[in-house]
């Protein structure tokens, strides 16, 4: 018996899907058609927002984003390092200085405290990361008074203090890359906002910077999300609260199974119900404990082991001079188990009790 890192329900789908993409397939129109604005308006409806904006992927989200928020050359965007490579990618995309914060280790997320130590007379925006499927706390950050774009790549289902992540600051981006929380069968992403005037940028931006295929008022990008994808997309968006209700009782069956007696739980923001899109636990020995789990046929591994300050295509933005300590704690000390909407008790069980063994024989 095995439990895989990702523990993934889809092939029930497969039937219904491969029907949706033959459906688009006669249709005879791929690009920006009908199955695209659909999906924008349900996606809109479930977040609460005015706006959706599909596009090609998460990280095309993120730059088209920051620079329909106004973002360019010689303004600062402050984000964590403790994240996917593209957070800061796409800021230096839009022309624009990743600035990097630390984090909670606890939470994995940013806080006030470590958001307003970062800022600069320069700072355009703050690019919160809703790591893992928790929630940053979105609503202290406004306090500061600038433009908040989360990234909510991980966390679509995601609530705080009842507001779906994705609708809690002036825009916000989300990816369907295949592991995420609602996939697509590709790449895939989407903008989410309030914002009329910030939406008609970012759809312009997304189609060459052009409204109408013949006029380009700006250096767009070529960043659509398909009829295909969309389609997926649209048979999928009504099961994600199940899912995210699965994924929720599969995080508290390991707290009541007994795994915080041997590792560190993940601790969600104050005021969020997180989705987990991956369960990150905490140990001192966590390379170790990933290695014994795997030998027991568990699935593990560690994130972000080399945090996005300390990769050498950042090194004119970040480097050993950040001071960056709970960061630092964070990417050697945590440890992914298995998540998912596959899981079963017994699957759960095994984890906990391989995790239990594994770590008794560190100690």
């Amino acid at each position: 018996m095995s439990v895989p890192l990702f523990a993934s329900s889809l092939e029930r789908y497969h039937d219904v899907l491969v029907e949706r993409m033959g459906a688009v397939a006669r249709s005879g129109v791929y690009i920006l058609g009908p199955e695209v604005q659909a999906f924008e308006d349900e996606l809109a409806a479930y977040l609460g927002v005015g706006h959706v904006i599909g596009v090609a992927n998460g990280t095309d989200a993120l730059t088209i984003a920051l620079r329909a928020m106004g973002v360019g050359p010689g303004d600062e965007v402050v984000m964590p390092s403790f994240t996917f490579y593209a957070t800061a990618e796409a800021a230096v995309a839009a022309g624009a200085r990743p600035v990097f914060c630390d984090i909670d280790p606890d939470t994995f997320c940013v806080t006030r405290e470590t958001v307003e130590r970062a800022l600069t007379d320069r700072t355009r925006a703050i690019v919160p990361v809703h790591l893992f499927g928790n929630v940053a706390p979105i609503d202290e950050l406004r306090e500061l008074g600038l433009p908040i774009l989360e990234d909510a790549a991980q966390a679509i289902g995601a609530t705080l203090d009842g507001r779906r992540a994705g609708g809690l600051g002036d825009a916000a981006t989300f990816s369907f890359f295949p592991s995420k929380n609602l996939p697509c069968l590709g790449d895939g992403g989407a903008i989410a906002t309030d914002d009329a005037e910030l939406a008609a940028r970012a759809r312009r931006l997304r189609f060459h910077g052009s409204e109408d295929k013949e006029t380009f008022v700006d250096v767009g990008y070529n960043s659509r999300l398909d009829e295909v994808q969309a389609a997926v997309l649209r048979v999928l968006l009504p099961e994600l609260d199940g899912w995210s209700a699965a994924r929720r009782r599969a995080a508290a069956g390991y707290e009541a199974g007994g795994l915080g007696d041997v590792l560190g739980l993940p601790r969600p923001v104050s005021g969020a119900d997180p989705v987990y899109h991956l369960y990150v636990a905490r140990h001192e020995r966590a390379d170790e404990l990933a290695g014994a789990l795997r030998e027991a046929g568990v699935g593990a591994r560690g994130y972000y082991r080399v945090p996005v300050h300390l990769q050498p295509a950042m090194a004119q933005y970040g480097g050993d001079g950040l001071d960056l300590s709970g960061t630092a704690e964070a990417a050697r000390t945590n440890l992914a188990l298995p998540m998912g909407t596959g899981l079963a008790e017994d699957d759960l069980k095994m984890v906990v009790e391989a995790a239990q063994t594994a770590a008794g024989a560190l100690d």
